[in-house]
């Protein structure tokens, strides 16, 4: 069945490591979505993170952002639906990362009602967080700041650890606080509130299209695209991927780097 819906992954999956989408990739997707496919970037980025994608793109599509926390649409610059850890939770969850973990640092993202609402800081670091990427343009503020708003997610980050392993260790007291995730084994963790994932995020916007998951065809690399590989019709793993998200997909295709995506879609849309 031709997919009525294609749910994909950035970072690893739709572009390489210098940030690009090949020629191939770029249109395969186009041909998809002007034959009449829905195309939703499913991300761990914030909405801030998105429009260099768009860029790449050619066009702004439906983006499922901070892994399923929030629906934003590039085309109008508007946070559509936001789910956050409150100031409880992420009071839990300090705890148990500082207990748990000992020395990591702690960041949150936050939203406003755009991608760069300035009344809005966004990227809240405490004192001693480490980033695992350049150019985070972050605010540091205290811990007690850090922890005084909702947000989207939060990010436990150790220097020198493996994300594999701090999840496995985080994932034995963190239960009702919220769900667990990475997208980097760099030593950086990602919680977003309990229950969400690309999954309900890629579902959330295709609910009013009338597209069920037997509609969609997904695409991924890491494990926070674990969720939204099997709950697709049809999930596929990059062979550049990790271990559980090749264990979790339907199939593998070829590496990012090797135009993975734009091999599947092809079955189905051959670009002009």
């Amino acid at each position: 069945m031709t997919p009525e819906l294609i749910a994909t992954d950035v970072d690893g999956t739709l572009i390489g490591e210098d940030e690009s989408i090949t020629p191939r990739t770029r249109s395969a997707v186009l041909a998809a979505v002007d034959a009449g496919a829905k195309f939703v970037l499913a991300t761990g980025r914030p909405p801030r993170w998105v429009h260099p994608v768009v860029d790449e793109l050619g066009f702004a599509p439906m983006a499922v952002c901070a892994n399923g926390a929030v629906i934003y649409d590039p085309a109008t610059d508007r946070v559509l639906s936001v789910r956050t850890l409150s100031t409880d939770r992420l009071a839990e969850l300090a705890e148990i990362a500082n207990r748990v973990i000992p020395g990591a640092g702690l960041a949150v993202e936050r939203i406003g009602e755009s991608a760069h609402d300035a009344a809005t800081p966004q990227f809240v670091s405490a004192p001693g967080y480490e980033h695992a990427w350049l150019n985070p343009g972050n605010t540091e503020v205290s811990v007690e700041d850090l922890l005084s708003a909702p947000a989207i997610k939060l990010l436990i980050r150790k220097v020198g650890a493996r994300s594999s392993d701090m999840a496995a260790e985080l994932s034995k007291h963190i239960g009702l606080q919220g769900d667990i995730t990475f997208s980097t084994d760099n030593g950086l963790i990602e919680v977003v509130p309990l229950g969400i994932s690309k999954a309900t995020g890629v579902e959330e916007v295709a609910r009013p299209h009338g597209i069920g998951q037997e509609g969609v065809v997904a695409f991924g690399d890491m494990p926070n695209d674990i969720p939204m590989l099997r709950w697709a019709g049809l999930g596929v793993a990059m062979a550049n991927g990790h271990p559980e998200a090749i264990g979790a997909a339907d199939e593998v295709t070829a590496p990012n780097y090797e135009d993975g995506l734009a091999r599947v879609l092809e079955r189905w849309w051959q670009s002009k």
